[in-house]
C-alpha cells in the first residue's frame, strides 16, 4: 500500500514566489498518517539524524523507500526542469527544535533541491506561527515572507537551493518532526558533505 499521494505531488502547480517551490499539503495520506506517526522514533536531542542512525517502524520505512525512489525524483526533476539522473541523496530526520533552530539561511549549494515532509499533528502548538516555516524575501526579516508552511499533517514543500532560496521559522521549542531530504550535486563539496553524514550516521548509532 502506498503512504505517499504521489498524483497530488504530479498535479501541484508551481509557485515563483519569492523563489520556485511546490507546497502539497496532505502528501502522506490520511489513512496512513497516524501509523507512520507512530512509526516514528522518539527523539530526545535536537538536530539533523541520518535516517541510518535512528529506528523507523514499517510503514514509515515504506513512506522513505517512496520518498527516495524513482518516480518522486522524475516528477521533481519535471516540475523544476533538472536533471537528476544519478544524483545522490541524503536524507536525515529533525525531532526535537531548539532555541537556536530556524534562523534564516539558505542550504548548502551542495544540495541542489530540498525536500521538506512535515510530520507532526495540527494542534495548538502551531497557533501562534512559531516553527512554520517561512519562505521570505530577504535574508534579514523573518516578517518579509510570501508563504507561510504549518509543519503538520504530511505537508511537503519542495524547492531548488540557491543563493536566495532564504527560509527560516519563528523559535520553536518542543517535538518538531521533519524528515528532509536532498538531491546532491555531482562535486567535490558535495562528496565532503555525504561522507560526512556517513560518518555522523556510524557515530549516532553508538551515542
Amino acid at each position: 500500500m502506498h503512504t505517499l499521494d504521489v498524483g497530488k505531488f504530479r498535479d501541484a502547480m508551481v509557485s515563483t514566489d519569492p523563489y520556485p517551490h511546490i507546497v502539497v499539503p496532505g502528501f502522506v495520506k490520511s489513512d496512513q498518517l497516524g501509523h507512520v506517526l507512530q512509526d516514528l522514533p522518539g527523539m530526545k536531542k535536537g538536530g539533523s539524524f541520518p535516517i541510518g542512525a535512528v529506528h523507523f517502524g514499517h510503514t514509515a520505512q515504506g513512506m522513505l523507500a517512496e520518498l527516495q525512489g524513482d518516480e518522486f525524483r522524475a516528477i521533481v526533476a519535471e516540475k523544476f526542469l533538472l536533471d537528476l539522473n544519478g544524483a545522490a541523496t541524503m536524507t536525515t530526520l529533525r525531532g526535537m527544535s531548539r532555541d537556536k533552530d530556524g534562523r534564516i539561511h539558505t542550504d548548502s549549494v551542495s544540495k541542489r533541491v530540498t525536500i521538506l515532509l512535515y510530520l507532526n499533528r495540527a494542534t495548538n502548538d502551531w497557533a501562534d506561527h512559531q516553527g512554520c516555516l517561512r519562505l521570505l524575501r530577504n535574508g534579514s526579516d523573518l516578517e518579509n515572507y510570501v508563504v507561510e508552511v504549518p509543519p503538520v499533517e504530511g505537508t511537503l514543500l519542495v524547492f531548488p537551493n540557491s543563493k536566495t532560496a532564504w527560509h527560516g521559522h519563528k523559535k520553536f521549542i518542543g517535538s518538531r518532526y521533519v524528515v528532509q531530504m536532498n538531491y546532491m550535486a555531482n562535486d567535490s563539496a558535495a562528496a565532503s558533505e555525504l561522507r560526512r553524514h556517513k560518518i555522523s550516521a556510524f557515530i549516532k548509532r553508538f551515542t
